[in-house]
């Protein structure tokens, strides 16, 4: 079995390009019924946004400070921010608007390092709503229900980076009627919020097509993945990092020849990407991580290792048809799962991720693009309208607490 994969490595699909700037490939499929047409709605006209306007000191002036968060995997956003100041479906008049967005950098507070700091975000986010709510009606009419918050973190609007910490503070009070759009999404966890829209991290979309090589270069790397098994600075006993994913990928197959795995990271990175046929994509300290976005862009089957992960855009995206989900439990048999899938199935898995919208929708390009990452959340907000009357309350009605939290919470910012 073994030989036989090795020689199909080297005849199956080669890369297929990022979708934009980038020549149509005959080898595509688009996904039939639901989830391709939702793939490519139009959101332009089925809903209008009102923009606050903030002081800078929540947004401009920590990107100033800092422009290292342009690059990094939460800078969604930013980008966001940027996309609706100039999109059709932004509206100067707060009566007309559907949805009411604030844009605050929460995770603009970076270490030497670049790791990103959430320990003022719940402060940075609690003084913005005071603001929204001492200046504006709109805010006040619905408490949030009608406002949305990008919070793209670790475990989002729990603002920790531990998980057992996140779980521990909860989604912060102020932002339990809003809807959050962030990267984290993990089923019957007490930091994803029923109507959460969950999003892709941020990927730089030049960086990689500027690493884009050859559509018919053939995929010669079974299986492939560069990163950290053992987070030995903060898990120093190894078995709560990734829940021992990571750590029972390496210990089964180190020494296996069909994968090419290691803590490495060459600068040859994305063009290995577009020349292997499945990309691990296990989670690490939260259950995402930019490799998803990675694989769908490059053309390599992502493999799913997250039990009851939410992915991006899952009412679009028919990741069942272009991912292979392996159950964390189920690791050590990796390569038996993977060497039994048939060819017909790789191949149509393939076809599907050579569809240009299926990398449009994963990726915020600047400038935006149809179908992009950017018009896939504006779909999801259209899908929530129109709003039901219960979310206006009545005069003097009260839900939110606005002193629920720990003490910290409360200082100014």
């Amino acid at each position: 079995m073994r030989t036989l994969w090795w020689v199909l490595g080297f005849v199956l699909v080669g890369g297929f390009g990022l979708g934009y700037g980038a020549g149509k490939s005959l080898h595509t499929e688009r996904i039939s019924g639901s989830a391709g047409d939702v793939l490519e709605d139009d959101p332009v006209g089925r809903l209008k946004v009102f923009i606050y306007e903030l002081p800078s000191k929540y947004n401009k002036k920590i990107l100033q400070k800092d422009p290292r968060c342009l690059n990094h995997m939460f800078a969604a956003e930013i980008f966001m921010h940027r996309f609706l100041l100039s999109s059709p479906v932004r509206t100067l008049n707060p009566e007309e608007a559907d949805w009411f967005y604030t844009p605050i950098y929460t995770t603009c507070d970076l270490t030497p390092n670049g790791l990103p700091l959430p320990f003022k975000s719940p402060r940075m986010m609690r003084s913005a709503i005071q603001l929204i709510a001492s200046n504006w009606p709109y805010w006040n009419r619905t408490e949030g229900a009608d406002h949305f918050f990008v919070v793209p973190h670790d475990f989002g609007a729990c603002f920790h980076y531990q998980e057992e910490k996140a779980i521990e503070r909860g989604i912060l009070p102020l932002l339990q009627r809003a809807t959050l759009v962030q990267t984290f999404g993990q089923r019957n966890h007490v930091c994803l919020k029923d109507g959460s829209i969950t999003i892709p991290p941020y990927a730089p979309p030049q960086k990689m097509q500027a690493h884009l090589i050859a559509q018919d270069t053939p995929r010669s790397i079974f299986v492939y993945f560069r990163g950290l098994f053992y987070d030995v600075n903060n898990d120093p006993e190894g078995g709560y990092y990734a829940r021992g994913a990571r750590a029972a990928v390496w210990e089964n197959f180190k020494d296996n020849p069909l994968f090419d795995i290691s803590t490495d990271h060459p600068t040859t990175y994305y063009e290995d990407m577009q020349r292997a046929i499945f990309c691990l994509c296990p989670l690490g300290w939260a259950p995402w991580s930019p490799r998803l976005v990675e694989a769908v862009v490059f053309g390599c089957i992502p493999v799913i290792i997250a039990d009851d992960i939410v992915l991006p855009f899952a009412d679009a995206i028919p990741w069942e048809e272009i991912g292979v989900y392996v159950a964390e439990a189920d690791v050590p048999n990796l390569d038996t799962i993977l060497t039994s899938i048939p060819i017909d199935v790789i191949l149509r898995k393939q076809r599907l991720l050579a569809n240009p919208s299926m990398k449009q929708a994963m990726l915020f390009p600047q400038p935006a693009q149809s179908g992009d990452a950017f018009h896939q959340i504006l779909n999801g907000l259209a899908r929530k309208l129109p709003h039901d009357n219960s979310v206006f309350l009545k005069p003097g009605e009260k839900m939110l607490n606005w002193t629920a939290g720990p003490v910290g919470d409360l200082k100014p910012w």
